[in-house]
């Protein structure tokens, strides 16, 4: 769905709108102080990458900071990426673990029974 972000003219907030025909863009109204004067910007927007693709880019040797370690997927990418360069195959069980681990389903198998 084509989502829209304005800026007012008058109190400059961002408001944004769902735009399913090109004629509604007219009939917006700030969402703020209700002024009629929008301009339209330039939306955040993400670029999400595959696992494969994330794996292929990743440097092993890159320095890290401490929000990297917090979490817990980009621990499992670094073991599977040093394992690769490695040349180290262990096996869909080293997969098997290291996706366990990364989802934070691991910590089940060492919970209290």
């Amino acid at each position: 769905m084509p989502i829209y972000e304005f800026q007012c003219e008058d109190c400059r907030r961002v408001t944004s709108a769902l735009i399913l025909k090109p004629r509604e863009e007219s009939e917006i109204l700030c969402e703020h102080c209700g002024s009629s004067r929008l301009r339209r910007i330039l939306s955040r927007f993400a670029y999400h990458k595959t696992e494969a693709q994330r794996l292929k880019e990743f440097d092993t040797r890159a320095p890290r900071d401490d929000s990297f370690y917090k979490d817990s997927r980009n621990i499992g990418l670094w073991a599977k990426k040093r394992a690769q360069e490695l040349g180290a195959d262990l096996g869909p069980q080293f997969d098997e673990v290291v996706e366990r681990a990364r989802t934070g389903k691991i910590l089940e198998d060492y919970g209290d029974s």
